[in-house]
């Protein structure tokens, strides 16, 4: 029975905000639910620009938050630029859109991994050691929040700001039709968004709606 303690839903905009003005140097914030490679969902972020830049490491599967899930550790990114080799398509695609640095936060307890606290720069340069500390914190306090979230009734529950829904929906669509597994299904996805500059979510969506031939998608 969920309690008058339980968190609404209106606070992961409120902690996205909250960064970007308490965090000095901080420009932009996302806080993200992720999984294998395929799963993830934007719970909340700061702003548009927030937004795409999920899209982009999500489209190319790299970059700092991908990486800070993975290892369970955070990743502090003072300059992207200077890290094109560790996620080349990344840190070309963002500069292009004009993110100079990055700090990324696993959303985890004990060995329970659900996302990443996302904190983003247009210029280059370290978070201060009390900003890192404070935006640790919030991380914390973000996964406290999901986590009592998991406990609440539907009225209750986040509703997410992006949903990738139809890319997992458009996977299996490609999967059956092709006679291949959802991963091999779900790179194909990937491929053809990365030689079309587009979104995963976009061309996902293209699938679903017949304006894109699964034969295309085909190696």
């Amino acid at each position: 029975m969920v309690t008058d303690r339980t968190v609404g839903s209106d606070w992961p905009p409120a902690l996205c905000a909250v960064c970007v003005r308490i965090l000095p140097g901080v420009d932009a914030a996302a806080l993200v639910l992720r999984g294998d490679a395929r799963v993830q969902e934007v719970v909340s972020a700061s702003d548009a620009w927030a937004v795409l830049l999920e899209e982009l490491q999500y489209t190319l599967g790299e970059g700092p938050a991908v990486e800070a899930y993975r290892s369970g550790g955070p990743v502090l990114v003072s300059d992207l630029h200077a890290e094109r080799a560790r996620w080349p398509g990344f840190a070309v695609a963002t500069a292009e859109e004009g993110l100079a640095a990055m700090v990324a936060f696993p959303l985890q307890v004990g060995g329970i991994r659900l996302g990443t606290l996302d904190l983003y720069r247009r210029r280059p340069g370290s978070l201060s050691a009390e900003a890192v500390a404070d935006a640790a914190v919030l991380a914390d306090l973000a996964t406290l929040a999901l986590l009592e979230n998991e406990l609440a009734e539907d009225d209750h529950k986040l509703r997410m700001e992006m949903s990738y829904q139809d890319v997992h929906m458009a996977t299996g669509v490609l999967a059956a039709k092709l006679g291949i597994g959802l991963e091999d299904a779900f790179a194909r996805l990937r491929a053809h968004a990365f030689a079309e500059r587009r979104s995963v979510l976009d061309v996902s969506r293209d699938v679903l709606d017949q304006r894109i031939s699964p034969d295309r998608l085909v190696d």
